[in-house]
């Protein structure tokens, strides 16, 4: 089996074989649900972090007694999931402070299901960036792994972070190498095989994800590179963008995905993390200095520019901003976007959507309009 078939099936199920094996070998699995964790605090303690998907979630009939109709349906759909006990194979869950509608889900299941869970954490993120919050942040950073030493009755050294960081690190410059091919005017892989292979990582150990992105990285050089697309695209936006089917409609319709601004993509891996004398400083500033996402404030020109520098270096013909429906956060940033594209005189479709894939035929409709308007 090829690389890239591997990390397709892999992407398709919530829970994989080396999950399963990793749990036959009686070590601990710990689900996050924003890109802000570092987990090279959980890999140093050898536990498996897994990114929160809700893959295929159709009803949230039980989420919907705790969460209104006006919660984004990606946080409906993980609760949906924990109540369900999909997660029963997780030993933990780790928050953040992103949003409201993340927020919310941590404090239910504090106070509905405050046992389902030995670690049910959630971490503190500043909302800006300078010296001071840094320090901050890594003091944050020190309670958690003070709490998942207690949890799990394990000791995170200073050489396991670095050791976390360095494969972390090989993992950022295997994905950045990939997005480069990417850059070519006849890529060797779609926007949808991408973000399979992104979110394959995302339930993968690192060094065995390693290996398979290099293979892929090798399989790629003979593979047919790709050049009956009628435009390229690129798709930014809110997070719950993991579904690789929503990304196959608009590539079925000619418009080829080069590149994203997305937390299940480049603002994952985009910035290394230092390896200093201290290592939770060092994951405090590469994560607050990652492209950010608009919960972080004070910053909607920066991630314009992000966007606007990543239309350049991928030849994007235009863009696809892509929310999910009551996320203010990224309502917010979209009315500066806008105003941003139109001055760079860069094409922009917004859309608004479930995280569940519905609306196929009017997500056509919209794409096949955008794609007649841009067509090279």
């Amino acid at each position: 089996m090829s690389a890239l078939d591997e990390l397709i099936g892999i992407a398709s199920n919530l829970v994989n074989p080396a999950i399963e094996e990793w749990k036959q070998q009686d070590k601990k699995v710990v689900g996050f649900m924003c890109t802000y964790v570092p987990e090279e605090i959980l890999y140093a303690a050898n536990i498996l972090p897994v990114r929160l998907r809700a893959p295929n979630c159709g009803e949230t009939t039980s989420a919907d007694v705790y969460l209104s109709h006006l919660n984004c349906t990606f946080m409906r759909a993980c609760l949906e999931f924990t109540l369900e006990d999909k997660y029963k194979f997780l030993d933990g869950l780790v928050f953040t402070n992103s949003c409201d509608h993340v927020r919310r889900v941590y404090d239910i299941l504090r106070e509905i299901r405050p046992t389902d869970f030995p670690l049910l954490y959630l971490i503190s993120v500043p909302h800006k960036v300078d010296d001071d919050l840094i320090a901050w942040f890594r003091d944050e950073l020190d309670k958690f792994k003070e709490s998942v030493e207690k949890t799990f009755g394990v000791e995170i050294t200073g050489a396991s972070l670095r050791n976390a960081i360095d494969v972390y690190n090989e993992t950022r410059s295997l994905l950045s190498k990939l997005y480069d091919l990417r850059k070519d005017k006849n890529p060797p892989l779609t926007g949808a095989e991408t973000l399979s292979v992104i979110v394959a990582g995302f339930s993968l150990p690192k060094n065995k994800y390693n290996e398979l992105l290099r293979r892929l990285l090798d399989e790629l050089g003979e593979r047919e590179s790709i050049s009956d697309y009628r435009a390229r695209l690129m798709i930014a936006g809110s997070g719950g963008c993991d579904n690789p089917a929503y990304l196959q409609v608009m590539e079925n319709l000619g418009g080829l995905i080069v590149t994203d601004s997305v937390c299940f993509g480049s603002r994952y891996f985009w910035e290394p993390d230092e390896v200093g004398n201290d290592p939770l400083l060092s994951l405090a500033k590469a994560y607050l200095n990652r492209p950010s996402c608009p919960r972080m404030v004070d910053n909607a020109g920066e991630r314009s520019d992000y966007i606007k520098q990543m239309v350049k270096d991928f030849n994007v013909d235009g863009v696809v901003f892509q929310r999910i429906r009551y996320c203010d956060l990224w309502g917010g940033q979209l009315l500066h976007l806008e105003k941003e594209m139109r001055e760079s005189s860069i094409p922009m479709l917004s859309i608004d959507r479930e995280y569940s894939l519905g609306a196929v035929g009017q997500l056509r409709t919209r794409v096949q309009a955008f794609l007649e308007r841009i067509e090279r």
